[in-house]
């Protein structure tokens, strides 16, 4: 990834040309590209940028002049905030709306769930943005639709769902981003109750007289958990990769954001910065779905083998 991503950004633009004033003389421009390593053979720039990023150093940003991962950091609080409350609306709206779905699909309530679903996975995630701040803020003019605002700091952890100010600029740009991630969750904890309702487990368990809600909440979710934890766990590392589109509509401080003005300002070392930090994300989050996986379903558990 490293090497896509690095030799990638080099073959696109100069940012020698974004960094120095349009009456700067050739002498002016040498300068600039000898401060920022930019005279050395790409190679020899790749070989550094490797000894660095296995040093914690994934170089400086050539617009602020700082260290591309601190820079990253400040904004990675904001962003992780809005990817959690997201995944939170998927879970708490999709698997209720689901399991509805599947218990009694022949309803018209559940018909109009499935269309709902189908609507989330067709409308543009921009197009969304648009018409929430159209609506709920200079319509109705009952939430903001830019910035963060304000935070507050509780057990050291410093974010904006601990104002009420803060909670309403979280509203429209969470819920657009978990649009999409709610419409999955429902069609899988739909298809997964159909499928397990069928299941001889839980024949087993009605014919001992167990109530439904028994049946459902202990018997049930606890299987169909297992696909949704699965895919909820890739889904979350895309939250926090593909967030760029909601970020930028609604100034969300984050580092989608910071991602899209570092690519308009040709600032390499943010954008290598960025990538390598969500393919360490991704490992991290496949190997905590592993963990869980395994937590949730007993049979792919490792056992210590007799000798």
């Amino acid at each position: 990834m490293s090497v896509l991503v690095f030799f990638g950004l080099n073959i696109i633009g100069d940012p020698v040309y974004m960094l120095v004033s349009p009456d700067a003389d050739q002498e002016d421009i040498d300068r600039v590209i000898r401060n920022l390593g930019l005279d050395r053979p790409i190679l020899e720039q790749y070989v550094l940028f490797v000894k660095g990023a296995l040093q914690g150093d994934l170089g400086n940003s050539f617009i602020f002049g700082e260290s591309a991962l601190g820079l990253i950091s400040r904004h990675m609080g904001a962003t992780l905030e809005l990817a959690f409350t997201a995944l939170f609306l998927a879970i708490a709206i999709g698997i209720p709306l689901g399991l509805y779905a599947g218990l009694y699909p022949n309803r018209m309530s559940s018909r109009v769930i499935m269309t709902s679903s189908i609507l989330g996975f067709s409308l543009p995630t921009f197009w969304v943005g648009l018409m929430m701040i159209l609506i709920f803020s200079v319509q109705l003019g009952w939430l903001p639709s830019t910035g963060r605002g304000d935070t507050a700091t509780f057990l050291g952890i410093t974010s904006s769902i601990f104002t009420l100010n803060g909670l309403s600029h979280l509203i429209l740009p969470a819920a657009n981003l978990a649009l999409l991630k709610v419409s999955l969750v429902i069609r899988l904890t739909r298809a997964g109750t159909r499928e397990g309702m069928q299941q001889d487990y839980i024949k087993f368990a009605r014919a001992k007289g167990l109530s439904t809600t028994r049946v459902v909440g202990v018997h049930l979710l606890k299987n169909i958990l297992i696909p949704i934890v699965t895919v909820l766990g890739l889904e979350f590392g895309s939250l926090i990769a593909f967030s760029v589109v909601t970020e930028t509509i609604f100034a969300w401080p984050g580092m989608g954001r910071l991602l899209i003005e570092s690519i308009l300002q040709l600032d390499r070392p943010v954008v290598v910065a960025y990538l390598m930090i969500i393919v360490a994300l991704f490992v991290v989050i496949n190997l905590l779905v592993d963990v869980v996986y395994s937590i949730l379903d007993p049979r792919v558990r490792l056992k210590e083998q007799g000798k």
